[in-house]
């Protein structure tokens, strides 16, 4: 009994160790005046990496800092914080959630003296949903997630501009990557934040997306005057190369699925469907692919269904 009480213990030290050195090593990169880019990996969440799979930002201001989106985690966000203090020694003055999936509103906690704004639906759907997007992040990320709790939004984000110590923000209020998509446009420097309604060189998520919103989405963002564009994830461009990516990505995906809908192919031979050449080069594809057709397959298969049998 005293031996497997003492490997008990190592076996609990030994984790509790590994906890307390987990660290995300966050480095903020300037690609603007007064605005930089976290950047994470192209991967799925996983232990390895703790869920750094998403970009964070914030713009240095003359009144205070702006940040965009706080990360998978607690640890994250108080990373994410001590970060921007070794940056600058202005304060944070405004927080935001782009969205209500967990890699960007699970740091929100590093900023509970401060408060975070989202768009009322995402407020709403964090304080609805928050706990059961932090329970599977828990089984996904393991000790990374340590502390974590969900923390909903208090305050609401309108659309329009904002003046931000001598920055004109412009906050886009849009759809189709979830029910409610906030962009940032920087109409001071010339920078785009998009969150989650573009991908860089990753095949992009669809857990939550209506594609005819995103697409529409897509050309808003493509209309801003923009010199440098934040994708959620991938690294930042100069150009509107990852809006088409996305945007093409999208087509594919809805045409592929409609059509396979309506030749009746059972969801796992849809999972099998060969992936273009053209994206070769995103990161995920397959899998992605794969989990699209978990998420928007049933609903096309319904519509076709109902084209077949025709009104009751």
């Amino acid at each position: 009994m005293r031996a497997l009480l003492s490997l008990v213990f190592l076996v609990w030290t030994a984790t509790a160790a590994h906890a307390a050195d987990l660290s995300y090593a966050l480095t903020p990169r300037l690609i603007a005046p007064g605005t930089y880019i976290v950047e994470g990996r192209r991967e799925h969440f996983s232990r390895d990496n703790g869920g750094n799979i998403v970009n964070t930002a914030f713009i240095v201001t003359a009144a205070g800092v702006v940040i965009i989106d706080t990360g998978p985690s607690a640890l994250y966000g108080r990373e994410l914080r001590a970060a921007i203090g070794q940056v600058t020694p202005l304060p944070v003055v405004k927080v935001v959630n782009t969205h209500h999936h967990p890699d960007h509103f699970l740091g929100n906690q590093a900023f509970a003296d401060i408060g975070v704004a989202a768009s009322a639906t995402t407020a709403g759907i964090i304080a609805r949903d928050g706990q059961s997007l932090t329970e599977n992040l828990y089984r996904l990320n393991g000790d990374w997630m340590r502390g974590t709790e969900p923390q909903a939004p208090t305050g609401r984000l309108e659309g329009g501009v904002e003046e931000i110590g001598g920055h004109r923000l412009r906050w886009l209020l849009l759809a189709g990557h979830t029910a409610a998509d906030v962009a940032l446009f920087d109409q001071t420097t010339g920078v785009l934040f998009t969150a989650d309604l573009v991908f860089k060189d990753r095949a992009p998520t669809t857990p939550d997306a209506d594609i005819a919103a995103w697409l529409a989405a897509l050309d808003v963002l493509e209309a801003l005057p923009f010199r440098i564009l934040v994708p959620g994830h991938g690294n930042e461009a100069t150009d509107a190369a990852p809006i088409a990516q996305t945007r093409a990505w999208l087509g594919w995906l809805d045409s592929t699925l409609g059509a396979a809908a309506a030749q009746g192919l059972s969801r796992t031979e849809a999972m099998q469907l060969p992936i273009p050449a053209d994206f070769s080069a995103l990161a995920l594809a397959r899998d992605e692919f794969q989990r699209s057709v978990v998420h928007l397959y049933p609903t096309l298969e319904a519509g076709a269904l109902q084209r077949v049998v025709g009104p009751k």
